[in-house]
């Protein structure tokens, strides 16, 4: 109880000094983002900032994830300030969020029940709009893009075209991304990408840049990858085609799960989740060891990390 309270109290210490988030540049190598602040024993994953460059959003879960919802902290004259869930979430399984170009609105998974339902049901994209200071009521997206499936990891183009995560009959493999492009307004028919991007195993988290000519997603089951799901990118030929998709390599994929790309173009900043830990003890002879790997930062559970957007190869 004693470690417990101790630990809780480094956190809490830890969380007044905001200041300590720096989005301004990167490190050479793959490293812990706000270690203590953001990247804690807790899990992490889904990172997004602002267009501004003042307001960041992420997945917080407990050990299990049974409970996940988006958290926000927000930069004024005197630095970062405290983690906040958001307003709209905390009680649903809401993830993955993704700012408009504009920053005017915020797309989000979630499990939360559908107009007419009183339970929560699968994933489906939701979007909320922001007034002034505050975020409206979430509300889902049309029923071409939300199926009777699971709809995962929203992102949207500056021509307003989405790219999401799905199973569906028509896509290539078990999990694919998919874009449905966005005319006068309207959501068209979803379609699976090609198989330079896709393929017969699985396919999901896609980050696109705003000019739709970058993709870095995540993928399990490749014969080149290098463990629990990698992460590969691929770059739109002049033709408009993409290229085959390469995995991004041992600086950024580990043998644990490397997933949910997010690229700061302003900065040149490449950001991602991955569930890496260093070593365990082949053999425990003490408690204690058990215990302080598990409220490590680094024991396992999905930490935020970042690395200069050149060195990662985008």
């Amino acid at each position: 109880m004693i470690r417990y309270i101790t630990l809780v109290l480094l956190v809490s210490c830890n969380l007044q000094n905001g200041d300590k988030i720096n989005i301004d540049t990167a490190p050479s190598e793959t490293s812990l983002f706000g270690q203590g602040i953001i990247s804690t024993p807790l899990y992490e994953r889904d990172f997004a900032i602002s267009p501004e460059g003042d307001e960041i959003i992420y997945t917080l879960g407990d050990y299990t994830q049974k409970h996940r919802f988006l958290v926000c902290i927000k930069k004024d004259t005197q630095g970062w300030g405290k983690r906040e869930v958001m307003p709209f979430s905390g009680t649903y399984q809401d993830i993955e969020p993704f700012f408009s170009m504009d920053g005017k609105k915020l797309y989000f998974a979630s499990d939360r029940p559908m107009p007419g339902d009183t339970a929560a049901g699968d994933y489906n994209i939701w979007v909320t709009t922001r007034n002034g200071n505050k975020w409206s009521e979430p509300h889902p997206l049309d029923t071409i893009i939300n199926g009777p499936g699971n709809e995962f990891y929203p992102a949207v183009s500056k021509k307003g075209n989405l790219y999401f995560t799905a199973t569906r009959s028509h896509g290539v493999g078990a999990e694919d991304i998919f874009v449905s492009k966005k005319i006068k307004g309207i959501y068209q028919p979803p379609v699976p990408l090609d198989s330079a991007v896709n393929s017969k195993n699985y396919e999901y988290n896609a980050w696109v840049s705003p000019d739709e000519d970058i993709i870095i997603f995540g993928s399990y089951g490749r014969e080149d990858g290098l463990g629990g799901g990698d992460m590969y990118i691929s770059k739109k030929r002049s033709d408009g085609t993409w290229e085959k998709a390469r995995n991004m390599g041992s600086d950024i994929n580990t043998k644990a799960l490397d997933f949910c790309p997010f690229v700061d173009l302003k900065h040149g900043v490449f950001y991602f989740t991955s569930t890496r830990a260093p070593a365990f003890p082949r053999k425990i002879t003490e408690v204690n060891t058990l215990v302080l790997k598990a409220n490590d930062i680094q024991n396992g559970l999905g930490n935020i990390y970042h690395i200069n957007q050149e060195k990662a190869g985008i």
